[in-house]
């Protein structure tokens, strides 16, 4: 089958080591004539494919970039959008196929390739904590009111989801953490096991594992990924593990 010569692929280039990139995302990114992505996105992967065309921008730039892939991929080019973990989980494909939609562009093949997001690169690190349902909430206000986070919170923390926060704090913002921790210290056992993933796959990686009672809010940060157990997690040795419940049982359920 011929490869058409016009094409956007919205890539998810994984959290950040290259080990990590899936093979269909390398292969698509092999294949365009530019990759556009934010600046630090753009840093992570320019090694790794140093005779490709690049087209960076800084944050807050997102409608531009993903209008920029859109127009390049019609007026002919082969174009990859990259994002870090997976483009269709807080990433850029939802924006991208929006712009494609309203104009309309029902002749250029868009392809969004999937990657190893942050919820799981994180619970790799930290064994097993995502065995049964969980639930995965971004603690940043930017573009959703912290009043809607704030029922989604309360709402996994009562069902006893195991819940992962992405985007927990900044040098700005440590607010909406501490409330979040709150949240769950009212719905959970202080025992529960929370674990603490920084820079996931990329320098400066840390992994730490504590209860809900003694976890510190100071120690997170935009690079951080925290896990917050349910009722039946348990740590073991520095690693989280939820219980799928195959040993009950329930591995027909």
């Amino acid at each position: 089958m011929a490869i058409p010569r016009r094409a956007l692929y919205i890539v998810g280039i994984g959290p950040g080591a290259h080990a990590q990139i899936t093979r269909a995302a390398e292969a698509a990114l092999r294949s365009v004539d530019c990759i556009v992505g934010y600046d630090g996105y753009v840093d992570l992967v320019r090694a790794w494919y140093p005779e490709a065309n690049f087209i960076a921008s800084p944050i807050t730039h997102e409608v531009e970039r993903a209008r920029e892939a859109v127009e390049r991929a019609l007026a002919g080019e082969r174009v990859a959008l990259i994002g870090s973990g997976d483009a269709g989980i807080y990433g850029l494909a939802g924006l991208a196929l929006e712009i494609v939609a309203e104009l309309d562009a029902t002749e250029l093949p868009v392809d969004v390739v999937p990657g190893v997001t942050a919820a799981t690169a994180a619970a790799a690190l930290l064994g097993a904590p995502l065995g049964h349902d969980f639930a995965v909430i971004s603690l940043s206000y930017l573009l959703t009111p912290w009043e809607t986070t704030v029922r989604r919170l309360e709402a996994a923390a009562a069902a006893d989801f195991v819940t992962v926060l992405y985007n927990p704090a900044s040098q700005r913002r440590r607010k909406q953490l501490c409330d979040a921790i709150e949240i769950f210290r009212r719905h959970r056992d202080p025992d529960t096991p929370v674990g603490h993933v920084e820079s996931a796959y990329r320098a400066g990686q840390r992994v730490g594992v504590c209860t809900l009672a003694a976890f510190d809010t100071a120690s997170a940060g935009m690079l951080s990924t925290i896990v917050i157990g349910n009722s039946t997690t348990h740590s073991w040795r520095g690693r989280m593990i939820t219980p799928r419940g195959y040993r009950r049982g329930q591995s027909k359920a």
